[in-house]
């Protein structure tokens, strides 16, 4: 492969966005983790506004902390994956190794498990809340 072609800064460019990108994923995915941790907070909050009579127990929120902290995990493991994926795609790309074809095996799990997060919530919050 010519010189010129290897070391053309825009695959390396390329290879930065799309690095940056999943980095902003996983920021993301410990961003709403976060959020939906403390959404437990927020619904014990409300419980105890409705006032209810004493010695009543409605303790089901703390699967929102299960959750969060699962979306949380996602995350981290997002960016390390992000991180170790770009070293090997830039050794690819110093090789003259240009090509990438195939399918991001990173990206179909995060979205495969982000699937089965999401329908766990939904059934949290339809048969959970009652």
């Amino acid at each position: 492969m010519p010189d010129d072609v290897k070391r053309d800064p825009r695959n390396y460019l390329a290879a930065e966005r799309t690095f940056l990108a999943w980095i902003r994923t996983g920021l993301a995915l410990m961003g709403f983790g976060f959020v939906v941790a403390r959404f437990g907070l927020f619904l014990r909050e409300l419980q105890a506004v409705r006032e209810l009579p004493p010695g009543s127990s409605h303790n089901s929120y703390g699967l929102s902390l299960w959750f969060g902290t699962a979306l949380i995990v996602v995350g981290v493991a997002v960016n390390i994956i992000a991180a170790w994926h770009h070293v090997r795609g830039v050794e690819r790309l110093n090789r003259g190794e240009t090509a990438f074809d195939q399918a991001s095996p990173t990206g179909i799990a995060v979205a495969l498990l982000l699937a089965v997060i999401g329908i766990a919530m939904t059934a949290y919050l339809i048969f959970g809340l009652r």
